[in-house]
């Protein structure tokens, strides 16, 4: 009888802590703007720790701190310095391959003090190494990096702010469509497996 019991409240706790993660799991799923196309898969995540660096400056008047540029180091998901993240925006990998990119989407955090997610179209690649598949990049599970909402004003005009940040930056490559590879995918869409 005991192990009835035992058995019972093992399967309850079990029953509870997986709703749990379901719960948590379904209320920080991805808003879709910042889903990437379709036809892409991802090439790699990386964790960024770094700075968002904010210029004063005055526009009719009001002072406001605007983004200057980030400057954070990127780590490999084995803490691995990867390469580094910089002005442009701009992603370098240690091999030399180098993209910069465009925000075309972005979502609030749901921390409502750090900075928004982002969907970035690549517009431009240097380099042959990892970096020179990469079409799209998400930046995801942002902590810190928001300007401050006072500050900057005239006696602050022109002076530089570092703010500290961390966040998840995911890279994703288009892959070939081709009638040979296809595989189904969700209702309505076909899957592509093989990169190009």
């Amino acid at each position: 009888m005991r192990n009835r019991i035992r058995g019972f409240a093992s399967a309850t706790l079990l029953a509870a802590a997986s709703a749990a993660v379901s719960f948590s799991l379904a209320a920080q799923q991805l808003p879709q703007q910042l889903q990437p196309p379709a036809n892409e898969q991802l090439l790699l995540q990386v964790h960024a720790k770094g700075d968002q660096i904010y210029a004063c400056k005055s526009d009719a008047g009001k002072f406001t701190w605007t983004l200057k540029a980030p400057d954070a180091q990127l780590f490999d998901k084995d803490g691995k310095l990867f390469g580094k993240h910089f002005a442009g925006p701009s992603w370098e990998a240690n091999d030399g391959s180098r993209v910069t990119g465009k925000a075309v989407a972005n979502a609030p955090s749901p921390d409502a003090e750090s900075i928004p997610w982002l969907l970035v179209n690549v517009i431009s690649h240097d380099g042959s190494g990892v970096l020179s598949r990469v079409t799209t990049i998400q930046r995801l599970n942002t902590k810190g990096g928001k300007a401050p909402a006072t500050g900057c004003d005239a006696s602050h005009l022109g002076q530089e702010l570092r703010v500290p940040y961390s966040a998840d930056y995911l890279f994703s490559e288009a892959t070939c469509v081709s009638p040979g590879l296809q595989t189904p995918g969700p209702p309505g869409r076909l899957a592509y497996k093989q990169s190009c």
